[in-house]
């Protein structure tokens, strides 16, 4: 089993219904190919953990790569895993621009700012930080159920 993480640069500015249909419309293939994981997204970025077998996760972080959407793609961690962190999540989406004011200070104060938004960690151990964080605040931003 494996994980992968990486950040990514919007092509065009952020908001819930593209998120929504990103995560909408992979889903499906995602629960065909074993894959779970949770897509992020700020105005400006796109933050994705991906779990799996290695070949399915690396068949699509390839076609992730190609799709015009993103821009410099940075990968933050590829390792091998033990257990999955989002089991049975084909892929949620979590749309930070939607936070409430006060959450969303106390992210940028821990995490910092980027673009007038959460600053998307380069870390391995701060991505899944923050995803929890956001999950325990109790004020999931247009959470996918």
């Amino acid at each position: 089993m494996y994980r992968l993480i990486y950040k990514s640069r919007s092509a065009t500015p952020l908001n819930w219904a593209l998120v929504e249909d990103i995560t909408m419309s992979s889903e499906p293939s995602n629960d065909a190919a074993g894959i779970s994981g949770v897509l992020l997204a700020s105005e400006t970025h796109f933050l994705q953990v991906i779990e799996g077998k290695f070949e399915d996760v690396n068949a699509l972080f390839r076609r992730i790569f190609r799709d015009d959407r993103h821009s410099e793609i940075s990968i933050i961690s590829f390792s091998v895993i033990d257990a999955r962190l989002f089991h049975g999540w084909g892929m949620r989406g979590i749309g930070t621009f939607n936070l409430n004011k006060e959450i969303e200070s106390k992210l940028v104060e821990k995490y910092g700012a980027e673009e007038g938004g959460i600053r998307f960690p380069l870390e391995e151990w701060k991505t899944l930080s923050l995803i929890n964080d956001i999950k325990l605040t109790g004020d999931l931003p247009s959470w996918k159920t």
